[in-house]
């Protein structure tokens, strides 16, 4: 079992890296292999919506989305940080993630989503759920914590000192431990949930 997890910061061991390795060291800790895909600092541009990924199987512009694109597939989870800018993401990010779910035709149903946000001070919650609509519209559930998962700090030493901060993720890494192996076990015995013909309905006549 694999866990991806993306750290959208511009700094490569910063407050949202710090973060993102409370989670990583729990879910090891409960026999989840993961690796950290450093994503903020890099020259990613947006979808420009030709959709050229509808019959290659992947994004036109062949960069980290691509790379990451196989490993996701592969994955049993991934877990999404992010720094708060103006209360979003960091628009690196999110061109990331647009690209990376809408160019993946892969099947995502029952891998395990969460996110998690840092923030000097305010912003979180609006990060928070702009993140998780990725994993919502994919047919992904959601990993939840003991509150919502976010830490506060200017430095990564501030970020440790966030004691109910770094406890949320610890939190987070045990539930998505948690969930990922129940899924195994509901696919094993279950299958995954029966999938209707999509229909899409436009209001435009």
């Amino acid at each position: 079992m694999k866990v991806l997890l993306i750290n959208g910061s511009p700094n490569a061991k910063g407050c949202t890296y710090t973060a993102l390795t409370e989670v990583a060291s729990t879910l090891e800790a409960e026999g989840i292999e993961t690796e950290l895909i450093h994503v903020g600092h890099k020259d990613i541009r947006g979808c420009i919506g030709c959709r050229k990924c509808h019959t290659t199987g992947k994004c036109v512009f062949d960069d980290l989305v691509n790379e990451t694109a196989s490993k996701f597939e592969e994955s049993d989870g991934i877990v999404i940080g992010s720094p708060v800018y103006y209360a979003s993401a960091n628009g690196t990010l999110i061109s990331f993630l647009d690209r990376l779910f809408y160019s993946t035709s892969f099947d995502k149903s029952m891998k395990v989503g969460a996110s998690l946000v840092s923030a000097r001070r305010g912003g979180c919650t609006a990060t928070f759920d702009e993140l998780n609509k990725y994993f919502t519209i994919s047919n992904m559930p959601i990993a939840s914590s003991q509150y919502w998962n976010q830490v506060h700090g200017n430095t990564p030493e501030e970020v440790k000192k966030d004691i109910e901060g770094c406890q949320i993720m610890r939190t987070l890494g045990r539930n998505m431990a948690f969930l990922i192996k129940s899924i195994a076990l509901g696919k094993e015995k279950y299958g995954l949930p029966e999938k209707e013909p999509f229909t899409p309905t436009n209001f435009i006549r």
